[in-house]
């Protein structure tokens, strides 16, 4: 079973140190919920992980099965199995959906063998059909230009269905929940509850518990201040609902005394 380790993670953007001593280690088959007030931390730690070269690591490492995840480029963190759903997905008006996710397809495996000639057509076609009706998706949706005039809901499932495709040992889906109504957030979530299982590790950035009604973590972390202050089980997303930070903005102090 791989494991993601974070251990002390240090983060700062243009000087400013965002990430102060995180740590957190998120198993296969496990779901991680990261929660916590604006401007603590949590899209940094998303970011980081996948290597945007806007943040520095000033100490800290992050282990996937013991190796240094922080010296590898982007997109060897993504052939090593992590994977990002991004709160803002960008549109690549020109380049259908279909044909986006066979070249990353293509990539991953002429990075493993430069002969590799990529998937024929016709396996690509079969696996994505089979990918795109498990996420009750409409087959229309793929030749649709990569996010461009999608709704938000429309988005993210495009983002859920590149997670099906790729198939990362850990997705980190990034306020996945962001600008999403009711109908919507219940998609997105059963495409999610659709991909987790015992081979892949899902880490939930969110402020809202509602959407952890949908995707139920077996873990519930908070940050404050850049690193995780409380950990518990689904209770505490609930208690953080009825109670709001501030009682843990008391007992971080008191402990800080």
């Amino acid at each position: 079973m791989s494991q993601l380790e974070i251990k002390d993670l240090h983060v700062s953007i243009e000087d400013k140190e965002i990430l102060r001593g995180l740590s957190l280690t998120i198993k296969q088959g496990e779901i991680h919920a990261i929660m916590g007030p604006n401007g603590t931390g949590k899209s940094t730690l998303a970011y980081t992980l996948m290597g945007h070269p806007n943040y520095t690591v000033t100490s800290g490492e992050v282990l996937l099965d013991g190796e240094n995840v922080l010296e590898m480029e982007p997109d060897e963190r993504s052939r090593a199995g992590v994977f990002l759903a991004f709160q803002y997905p960008v549109a690549i008006p020109g380049v259908t959906v279909a044909n986006f996710l066979r070249s990353a397809i293509n990539s991953r495996r002429r990075a493993e063998n430069p002969e590799d000639k990529g998937m024929p057509i016709p396996e690509f076609r079969k696996m994505l059909k089979e990918k795109m009706d498990m996420l009750k998706m409409d087959h229309t949706f793929a030749g649709r230009y990569l996010n461009d005039g999608f709704s938000g809901g429309e988005k993210k499932r495009a983002e859920i269905l590149q997670m099906a495709t790729l198939k990362p040992r850990f997705a980190i889906l990034d306020e996945t929940d962001s600008g999403l109504d009711i109908d919507a957030l219940r998609v997105v979530s059963e495409g999610v509850n659709a991909l987790s299982g015992p081979e892949l590790g899902v880490l939930v950035i969110t402020h809202y518990q509602r959407l952890l009604n949908y995707i139920k973590p077996q873990f519930v972390h908070v940050m404050m201040g850049g690193r995780v202050v409380e950990s518990g089980g689904p209770d505490l997303a609930l208690h953080l609902e009825e109670h709001g930070y501030d009682w843990l903005r008391e007992k971080t102090a008191e402990e800080a005394a």
